[in-house]
């Protein structure tokens, strides 16, 4: 008989059952020994590295994939993104007027009208304000490039004409490469007007189903995980949805900021168009650090085709100005305090956001990373272990529920 096969020696005092566990250990010791001795030899440091290898492995795989879905279906995710950002800015408005006592339907209707007039507005403004303009921005513009060249070969640096046509061409494509990737990020949303006006009808839609049964849609998402799960993702969803309206709120008032500061500036120096760069610093400084920036030296080219060069450092110091208070005072005191995102992870998330994505990419980066941030802090804290979140079950009558509930008996 092996000696694996004998008998333990039970001592007096061991219990049968006892002596029994204590044989099966040993056996299962011997068995791991005998089956994997190459990974007994592998230092410890280097197993750790192979089973964390592995597991990022299919991590990376996993978001490979992810990313490679939300690009194929670029035309229905981006515009449902733009819908969430504005609910997340709709819903309180709605609240409020439901608090003040208006009826639910018509407090909906109003909050949806009051964004597409507002928004509609702007654009309409904007657009009439450049249609009227244009023939004196266009005769002023080929004035001050005549003017700018002529000076380029009479004045201190005489450069030949071929020397500044081939500057000139360098300069144009050196632009068009570095925009490629702008430019390709904002046709993702649509490149021909029947995807404009597609992802526009849907994003209207998204925005209207969200403020109609918001709760009950983010309760069906929940029922989906197991039972276990279901309250850490339901608390880091409430949590990182609170993160989003704050930061929706406070980006609204940065970029009113931004475009009265801008948009006073070119009024005061007497510029034309004030209106449309005030509305594109506004829709700009969303894209937080270089949004009001790239705008605003539309400012500066206006101020420098109408009034020369010594309006257009006065333009630009505007800008500047305004970029400062919005870095070191705005930034800082309200959006840190609200999206509680370091100003560096901002830098590095609107960078990466708009190589991987385009305008898109930098327009969604700093909520996408603050309400991550805020959604793992709460999960990794464990506050839903002994705090667990409201029920999210939907509420009954919900439009996508599609198993009717069962009826009660009626009462005898």
């Amino acid at each position: 008989m092996a000696e694996s096969d004998a008998p333990a020696p039970q001592h007096p005092s061991v219990p049968p059952a006892r002596a029994r566990f204590l044989k099966r250990r040993r056996d299962l010791a011997t068995r791991v020994e005998e089956v994997a001795p190459v990974d007994a030899s592998l230092p410890r440091g280097v197993r750790l590295a192979g089973a964390w290898s592995w597991r990022l492995l299919v991590i990376g795989a996993v978001i490979a994939v992810v990313v490679f879905l939300i690009v194929q279906l670029r035309l229905i995710v981006v515009p449902v993104l733009v819908a969430v950002l504005l609910a997340a800015l709709l819903v309180p408005f709605k609240d409020f007027l439901i608090r003040h006592r208006w009826p639910r339907w018509l407090a909906i209707v109003a909050t949806l009208l009051t964004l597409i007039v507002v928004v509609g507005g702007l654009f309409y403004l904007a657009i009439w304000q450049v249609t009227r303009e244009s023939h004196d921005l266009q005769t002023q513009t080929v004035a001050a490039f005549d003017q700018f060249r002529s000076w380029l070969t009479t004045g201190p640096l005489g450069l030949t004409t071929e020397q500044i046509d081939g500057a000139f061409q360098s300069l144009w494509s050196s632009l068009q490469q570095d925009s490629q990737v702008y430019i390709s990020g904002a046709l993702s949303i649509g490149s021909t007007l029947g995807h404009v006006l597609t992802g526009a009808l849907l994003t209207v839609f998204s925005v209207l189903f969200i403020l109609i049964d918001g709760r009950s849609i983010w309760g069906w998402m929940v029922r989906i995980f197991p039972k276990n799960a279901r309250a850490a993702v339901d608390g880091a969803g409430q949590a990182g949805w609170l993160t989003l309206r704050n930061f929706a709120k406070v980006q609204v008032l940065v970029a009113s900021i931004d475009a009265l500061g801008i948009g006073l500036g070119a009024f005061f120096l007497g510029l034309p168009l004030v209106l449309p760069i005030a509305v594109l610093v506004f829709l700009g400084s969303f894209i937080p650090i270089v949004g009001a920036v790239l705008t605003g030296t539309l400012a500066v080219f206006v101020a420098l085709v109408f009034k020369g060069w010594v309006f257009a450092l006065i333009m630009l110091a505007v800008v500047l100005l305004v970029q400062q208070i919005e870095g070191h005072v705005l930034q800082p005191l309200i959006m840190g305090t609200a999206v509680k995102v370091h100003p560096l992870a901002v830098v590095l998330a609107v960078a990466a956001g708009s190589l991987l994505a385009g305008i898109p990419g930098a327009l969604f980066a700093v909520p996408f990373v603050a309400v991550l941030n805020v959604m793992v802090h709460y999960v990794s804290s464990g506050a839903w272990r002994s705090t667990p979140p409201e029920a999210t079950a939907a509420p009954e009558g919900a439009i996508w529920e599609t198993v009717p509930r069962p009826r009660r008996a009626p009462r005898t």
